[in-house]
């Protein structure tokens, strides 16, 4: 079966012909596809005998929502389910420069971070580029708001579905579609480094986050198990590749547990460590998960980590905290609803 809804318009007039139809039924057809339809049967303007080989000879993922949490600022949090059973989670977050989603790319993930609840059941598995897309469809629908930033730091490692990733990108950013700036856009890695160089080779101007979170190996192959195949040197000179390749900033995420990585010499080290880097720091409070019993660390501790960065000519922001009523964590709401 071929899965309709991640192929660009070009695909779509060319299986259009292929079914013996003319190709611009393939632009209205990609058309309908961008407004996230359900069924075959919504396709009113195409003729039924087209609608009777595209249910014949392909598969129309679907997203529907299982469950919604709305906090106290807005933000929005969503249990989603695909075609199969399998469930997602999707954040919605308002800021002053536009309203963000935060997407899963993986139903589970087998990166292993001992912090994260997207872990706890491991891979199920990798989403199609549709399945990522009607996410950001699904919550438009529901907020009634446009969306203009976009974030793939959901469930799931983006790298390890790296195909089905970099078709989402570009029907992301198709002028038809959504149109969403590459620049407009954030892809966040554990660090897997092939992966990591051979983004650098497609000209897509994405932010790329590095989830780092440690100031040394050692600390980081305790809480990331990816790090026990990828060194932290050589993870740090694959971001220098990335950057000297793209001319583009890497933006390292952090989050702060209390007592693990967050003391006054792990903030000096890590400035050590990253001096002469073109780069940001993202210090990030860590949600409480119940099941992985980390704390995040108190407020005080936040300050002074960012404080030594600055002072040791790293920038680093403390990120905002959204959500904090409601299942915030990235897997969290899933796993409470298992």
């Amino acid at each position: 079966m071929t899965e309709l809804m991640s192929m660009t318009e070009p695909e779509i007039c060319e299986l259009c012909v292929s079914l013996g139809e003319p190709a611009y039924r393939g632009k209205q057809l990609f058309g309908w596809l961008q407004k996230g339809i359900r069924s075959f049967d919504e396709l009113n303007n195409l003729p039924a005998s087209l609608r009777g080989k595209l249910k014949e000879n392909c598969l129309l993922c679907t997203c529907k929502t299982v469950k919604r949490q709305i906090s106290s600022d807005g933000t929005r949090k969503y249990l989603f389910e695909l075609y199969d059973g399998e469930r997602i989670e999707s954040v919605f977050m308002r800021y002053r420069h536009g309203n963000t989603v935060c997407v899963s790319t993986q139903a589970g993930c087998r990166m292993g971070c001992s912090f994260c609840a997207s872990t706890i059941k491991g891979l199920k598995r990798s989403l199609y580029a549709s399945e990522i897309l009607l996410q950001i469809f699904e919550i438009r629908a529901d907020t009634g708001e446009r969306i203009s930033n976009v974030v793939l730091m959901g469930m799931g490692e983006p790298l390890d579905n790296y195909e089905n990733v970099i078709r989402f990108l570009h029907l992301a950013n198709d002028e038809k579609g959504l149109g969403i700036g590459y620049r407009h856009i954030s892809l966040s890695t554990c660090g897997l480094i092939d992966k990591m160089d051979r983004l650098s080779e497609e000209g897509l101007p994405v932010t790329l986050s590095v989830s780092l979170h440690a100031p040394n190996g050692d600390i980081r192959k305790a809480i990331m198990p990816v790090a026990n195949r990828y060194g932290y040197d050589e993870l740090l000179e694959a971001c220098v590749r990335y950057e000297q390749k793209t001319k583009r900033r890497i933006s390292f995420e952090y989050a702060l547990i209390s007592g693990v990585n967050d003391r006054p010499e792990h903030a000096l080290e890590l400035a050590g460590r990253l001096k002469g880097t073109l780069c940001h720091v993202n210090l990030i409070p860590l949600n409480h998960t119940e099941r992985k019993g980390y704390k995040r660390s108190e407020r005080d501790a936040v300050q002074a980590f960012a404080a030594t960065l600055e002072k040791h000519g790293i920038t680093a922001t403390v990120r905002r905290s959204l959500g904090n009523d409601i299942s915030a964590a990235c897997g969290q709401l899933k796993a409470e609803n298992d």
